[in-house]
């Protein structure tokens, strides 16, 4: 078994359970999440099982989907309700104020990430760090917000639904906006509904591990991930100069764009079985990362 599956995780599970209760159902060892959730949040997770874990670090690089509650009143260290309190204000902030506020965190801008993060500092974990209240200082990182919108709004709670850049914060976001609307603010609940490709109708429950038929009938396999990357088609002697590494010329190819920065290598069965970069020579494809 190879491909990604989409799990929906549920709250209080850390990611990394996520992937060991997995590998126990699946009997397989060779298997990592492709984007961290908190234990607060829900929702889409993409479990890369076997050869598919190589391409992790591409996986995670897709734009994601959120549906965020938020309350305002209050501030905690960990910018969620998980975390201990440190400020209060009787006001609740108005909707235009939470509309302007959502306004003004759209777009491209530098995100300070929250001292309770997997970031490191010195080679130790922010988290570590702010559990000992030792200071903390993550450098702000460049994120983008393609769309954010309030879709309701009551007694000083918003649900505010989001598209976000990988490596995005939405506690970072919520502490944000109350600092905007001068009432503190912290994230309530969080749900992924996708991550690159992968959306919450394709998840399964935890329980469907157990389900050999279901979980045949819902991996992706490795031919339809990172549809959006350019592919070439292989003949038979660039297909076997790739499973030895070697790079591959004009003439070991019948078809596509080898002038991307990744390009997918596909053989004559459909099969992906590499990503590769331009090489030295005009038209020539380096196997990076061999898949079979």
């Amino acid at each position: 078994m190879q491909g990604v599956l989409v799990v929906d995780k549920p709250q209080g599970l850390t990611s990394h359970d996520v992937v060991a209760v997995a590998r126990r159902a699946l009997g397989e060892s060779r298997i990592g999440h492709t984007g961290t959730l908190d234990p607060l949040a829900t929702g889409v997770l993409p479990l890369a099982v076997d050869r598919a874990t190589r391409l992790i670090r591409f996986l995670t690089a897709s734009d994601k989907d959120y549906s965020a509650t938020i309350r305002f009143g209050f501030t905690t260290n960990s910018y969620d309700v998980t975390g201990a309190e440190t400020s209060r204000t009787d006001r609740v902030p108005s909707r235009d104020e939470v509309v302007a506020g959502i306004e003004s965190l759209t777009g491209e801008y530098l995100q300070e990430p929250p001292a309770f993060s997997a970031k490191k500092v010195a080679g130790r974990r922010a988290y570590d760090l702010a559990r000992k209240s030792e200071a903390v200082v993550l450098q702000p990182v460049p994120v983008r917000v393609t769309r954010a919108a309030l879709i309701d709004y009551e007694n000083g709670t918003a649900r505010v639904d989001l598209t976000s850049s990988a490596g995005f914060y939405v506690r970072a976001f919520a502490h944000s906006l109350g600092q905007f609307t001068r009432t503190g603010a912290c994230l309530e609940a969080l749900k992924r509904t996708r991550s690159g490709a992968f959306t919450l109708n394709l998840a399964l429950s935890l329980a469907s591990l157990s389900d050999p038929s279901r979980v045949e009938a819902s991996l992706v396999p490795l031919d339809a991930l990172l549809p959006d990357v350019p592919s070439v088609s292989l003949n038979e002697r660039g297909r076997m100069y790739v499973t030895h590494g070697r790079e591959i010329g004009p003439d070991d190819y019948t078809e596509g764009n080898p002038s991307s920065e990744w390009v997918r290598l596909i053989d004559l069965s459909g099969a992906l079985v590499a990503l590769g970069n331009p090489g030295r020579a005009p038209g020539s494809l380096h196997p990076s990362v061999v898949l079979i």
